[in-house]
């Protein structure tokens, strides 16, 4: 699907933010390994959101999809499928919490996905699983072996959802279990959410991360470990589904740029790392900061394009953006200098001079990234556009392009 989005005159509206796609897929994975029923609700459906379901079920937990309602309902039962085939379809989260979870009930497994995802690999996984075995195709990766209680050690740099996934999977196993982190941890938000949801569903772990949620800061240095018992239980209960910052940060940008947007829905307590954007949004509307994205590596896109808009700045941080949906870093680059946006991507940092944007002479691409296509849709605070293979936004926002429709948008 290729848009095209008129030049904006003024937006104002009321926007309630989307529910967190992040809390929702560790609520989902928490309820199907519980044995006992539970409701969880304010669920967006995506692409992503359902690719954790399709592998919940084959997972062989009994759900039930209300739609209408946004709820997913579960039932007490929990049973055991043959050789079981996880679609993860373009869904990083989905695989990387699930692969671990699978291994510890299925000794053989077979999990297929995008050709992108399977590409992004499982490198840290088979690193660390030893003595399981893994065959990989252009869509397919599967495993040969049932995951022991033991010793595990991960590095903290990578993705975080590798740390979660054993988070998730270490308690249900026979054994007491231990997780060292071996480098420097980033995303450190993502496994303080991952942590919450697991004492929600009454799972101990002992750690010594002593970071505040509020810090966005991730220089940790010194050695993080978590110690987890075996044999726990699972108990779900019902849980509704806190807004998107990550989400919402793509609409409230829009207000920088004289609009007029309330968004609704959002907690101010909220443990997403995502939440920064609004002081990030600050600095770059009064100047050209160094900001460090570490830890919020997907607002990437939507900072960069900030940035070029207003008044430059560099990014630190941002090496991971070569692994997600696209190279996001170079992806956006590219796309924005077809403004004639000056950026220059280096291995870890990102630097964006200040310079006037010109009316771009061809569409942009989303490089189906729907982090991309979103990102893209604010130039038109300043020029007509076009952006091609907008529909990738249903991985994670499916309705964005009706809601600034709603708020005024001129959308073909």
């Amino acid at each position: 699907m290729n848009i095209k989005l008129k030049k904006i005159s003024k937006l104002s509206g009321t926007i309630t933010a989307k529910p967190s796609k992040s809390f929702a897929h560790r609520y989902l994975i928490a309820s199907a390994l519980s044995n006992n029923e539970s409701t969880i609700s304010n669920v967006d459906f995506s692409d992503d959101i359902i690719a954790t379901l399709n592998c919940i079920h084959a997972y062989g937990k009994t759900h039930f999809r209300e739609f209408e309602k946004h709820e997913v309902r579960f039932k007490a039962s929990c049973d055991k499928n043959f050789d079981p085939v996880f679609d993860c379809k373009e869904s990083g989260t989905t695989l990387r919490l699930f692969m671990p979870i699978a291994m510890q009930k299925y000794e053989k497994a077979t999990f297929i996905g995008s050709s992108r995802l399977i590409e992004r690999g499982i490198d840290v996984y088979e690193n660390a699983f030893k003595y399981i075995s893994f065959s990989k195709d252009k869509y397919s990766i599967k495993t040969n072996g049932l995951l022991d209680p033991g010793h595990y050690e991960l590095p903290g740099n990578i993705s975080s959802q590798y740390i979660s996934g054993l988070l998730y999977t270490l308690p249900l196993l026979n054994g007491d279990s231990e997780i060292i982190i071996t480098t420097k941890l980033e995303s450190i938000n993502y496994i303080l959410m991952t942590l919450d949801v697991l004492k929600n569903y009454q799972i101990e772990i002992d750690t010594n991360i002593d970071i505040s949620p509020n810090d966005t800061k991730s220089d940790k240095t010194s050695k993080l470990f978590f110690n987890i018992k075996g044999k726990q239980t699972y108990v779900a209960k019902d849980f509704y589904v806190e807004g998107d910052y990550s989400n919402a940060s793509f609409i409230d940008a829009f207000n920088y740029f004289g609009n007029d947007v309330t968004l609704l829905g959002l907690n101010e307590k909220s443990l997403q790392s995502d939440k920064v954007y609004k002081k990030y949004f600050s600095l770059l509307n009064e100047s050209a900061p160094e900001i460090d994205i570490s830890n919020c590596i997907d607002l990437g896109p939507i900072l960069i394009t900030f940035a070029a808009l207003k008044n430059g700045a560099r990014f630190t941080g941002t090496k991971r953006l070569k692994i997600k949906e696209s190279d996001r870093g170079n992806v956006i680059a590219n796309e924005l200098k077809k403004c004639k946006a000056s950026i220059e991507v280096l291995d870890d940092e990102i630097i964006v001079q200040k310079k006037e944007l010109q009316s771009p002479e061809v569409p942009f691409d989303s490089h189906n990234d729907h982090r991309i296509a979103m990102a893209l849709s604010l130039l038109s605070t300043m020029f007509d556009i076009e952006i091609n293979n907008a529909e990738c936004v249903s991985k994670s926002y499916p309705g964005y392009f009706d809601d600034l429709k709603t708020l005024g948008v001129l959308i073909n």
